[in-house]
């Protein structure tokens, strides 16, 4: 407490005065100027213990910091009573553990980012691997003109897998960033629909998948059409792939006050329950995703979807999987 060069002179000043008032209280009125000063003298000494008990409580503050800057838990100093203590002890709990979340969350970042740099590294290996195996292939000489245009149409095929992750990771990094300038233009849902199963009804034909759409014309919403045709198609995409042949994709519209519902149906296997809860994780492949799986399309949609005051939820019902989503008329 001395050690404060406020509290020694105001400690000094009050000696001084003391002194002074005792001096002259005696000389003036003799036994009650000597009362007076001892007065002087108990409530000084009442102050001292005050300011030092007040000291030990910032000492114990500070102590308290000191280990939550070593890395302890931060316990709960929290006080209800009136004061300027309690007040600084509520505050400071509050800021130490608005901080700690804050650590926790930079934690959590870090060891995403550092798993979505594995999985990255990962999914690029394999086509690169067989790059570069189909290209030793072709540099030989007398490699036959059919297994040639094989390798060929294999290495194509490999560069166009990657072509497609690194673009699909960098629309994900600007979703991310926020750096994405999502319009807000009045669309018709058919019209969404009809530009999301555009580039999927070949890739369907073939897999002998049919694709069905019902959706009232008058339904109308504002977003940007490129990307959510993009975040809707992912999720079409998606369950094409889980359809075996002779099965369907059905996407249906139903409106209420609050939103514009989108269900998208398939007549697959359903979703592993398992899966359920990660399936829009990225990177994550479920129980039934095949070797060209990515484990990014259903991620990119439910980036593209929450970006858009909007938002997708799986599920399944009697016959397959269910997607739902929600185009939500106001925000939310």
């Amino acid at each position: 407490m001395l050690r404060n060069r406020e509290i020694r002179l105001l400690f000094g000043s009050w000696l001084a005065v003391t002194a002074v008032s005792c001096a002259g209280g005696c000389w003036r009125w003799g036994l009650p100027g000597l009362w007076c000063g001892a007065g002087c003298l108990v409530l000084g000494g009442l102050y001292a213990l005050f300011t030092r008990y007040r000291y030990r409580q910032i000492a114990a503050l500070c102590d308290y910091l000191a280990a939550v800057y070593a890395g302890g838990e931060p316990l709960d100093i929290r006080d209800n009573r009136e004061g300027e203590l309690s007040l600084l002890k509520n505050d400071i709990y509050k800021i130490v553990s608005i901080l700690k979340r804050q650590t926790r969350q930079l934690g959590a970042d870090k060891a995403y980012l550092a798993e979505a740099l594995q999985n990255i590294s990962h999914q690029l290996k394999t086509p690169l691997t067989s790059l570069f195996v189909m290209t030793d292939l072709l540099a030989e000489p007398d490699l036959p003109q059919e297994r040639r245009e094989t390798f060929l149409h294999s290495t194509t095929e490999q560069l166009g897998r990657i072509q497609w992750l690194v673009s699909a990771l960098l629309r994900l990094a600007r979703i991310d960033a926020a750096a994405v300038d999502f319009k807000k233009e009045d669309m018709a849902l058919c019209a969404l629909l009809q530009r999301s199963l555009a580039p999927l009804r070949i890739p369907a034909e073939l897999a002998g998948v049919q694709l069905q759409l019902d959706c009232p014309p008058q339904l109308h919403w504002r977003g940007d059409l490129s990307w959510t045709a993009e975040a809707v198609g992912n999720i079409v995409k998606n369950c094409i792939e889980h359809t075996p042949a002779g099965g369907a994709v059905a996407l249906s519209c139903r409106e209420n006050p609050l939103h514009i519902a989108l269900y998208i149906r398939d007549t697959g296997p359903g979703i592993d329950q398992a899966d359920l809860g990660r399936l829009f994780e990225r990177f994550y492949k479920g129980q039934g995703a095949g070797p060209e799986s990515v484990g990014i399309g259903l991620a990119m949609a439910k980036a593209i979807l929450q970006s858009q005051n909007a938002d997708v939820t799986a599920g399944n019902w009697e016959g397959g999987a269910v997607f739902t989503v929600k185009l939500y008329k106001q925000v939310v």
